[in-house]
């Protein structure tokens, strides 16, 4: 499993308490292109506290996208606005895969 970000001192009851006032775990999604070949990956898991936006997380993996994604064709540009999409809609929530992992 990938590493979570933003729980370091959290104890267990504190993460449930989070959880039930929205708070949720987050992947980011990226991709670049080396010459022909482009390569789509996804980030840590993020926790995002309840009432706390996602942009702060998501936007450097956005920038390398938007930079090194597009290169590789065919799958350059594809992977990069499917990366795009789920980046600017918040990330791909993963709370559920975290909560049946743990």
């Amino acid at each position: 499993m990938s590493k979570i970000v933003g729980i370091e001192n959290m104890s267990v009851d504190l993460i449930n308490a989070e959880i039930r006032r929205g708070a949720r775990f987050v992947t980011f999604d990226y991709c670049f292109s080396v010459i022909v070949m482009t390569f789509k990956r996804s980030s840590d898991v993020y926790f995002i506290r309840a009432n706390e936006g996602t942009f702060k997380h998501s936007y450097s993996f956005t920038l390398l996208t938007l930079a090194l994604g597009w290169w590789g064709i065919p799958w350059g540009p594809i992977y990069s606005l499917s990366s795009l999409f789920t980046n600017l809609r918040g990330g791909r929530d993963v709370t559920q895969a975290v909560l049946a992992g743990a």
